[in-house]
């Protein structure tokens, strides 16, 4: 009997171009911010509601190569992958971050993208989803996303709502 199961499905947008950077074994791990956003109608006023959550996604080996290749800001993509929170202490204050996991028992399918052409999507197969198994020829390519916090951006738990 297995012990728990930690799987994570998202479908959104990605809200930065990826940022990549390497182990010092010369993995590569990228970085992401999706998007996912319910709706609903509210019951007193009828009005059509929306919350959108931000969720850090970390790509590892063959997959961060393929996120960082074909990833960019406004891509709609699928990822499943597991939830993982690391801890770390800065000056003395014990920092928690929650991320998606995506590594050889994840996958990541390209969607679409908001606004874009078909071309900009063409690059990569919409029907096979890539999975860290994928036996897949890519160059990396090292990109950064615009305005996001490097990846040691410690969270403050006073300012967690739970």
């Amino acid at each position: 009997m297995a012990k728990g199961i930690n799987k994570v499905i998202l479908v959104g947008n990605v809200g930065g171009d990826p940022e990549t950077r390497f182990l010092p074994n010369g993995n590569q791990v990228t970085t992401i911010k999706l998007a996912t956003t319910d709706s609903w109608k509210d019951k007193q006023t009828g009005q059509q509601q929306e919350r959108t959550e931000w969720h850090r996604v970390v790509f590892f080996g063959k997959i961060a190569e393929i996120a960082c290749q074909n990833l960019k800001k406004g891509s709609q993509c699928y990822i499943e992958g597991r939830i993982q929170t690391r801890e770390w202490e800065k000056d003395g204050i014990k920092r928690y971050t929650t991320e998606i996991v995506v590594d050889m028992g994840g996958t990541m399918q390209l969607l679409g993208s908001r606004g874009e052409g078909v071309s900009d999507t063409a690059r990569m197969d919409r029907k096979e989803p890539y999975t860290a198994r994928s036996e897949l020829n890519t160059q990396t390519k090292t990109r950064t996303a615009d305005g996001w916090p490097d990846d040691d951006t410690p969270i403050d738990l006073g300012e967690v709502p739970f």
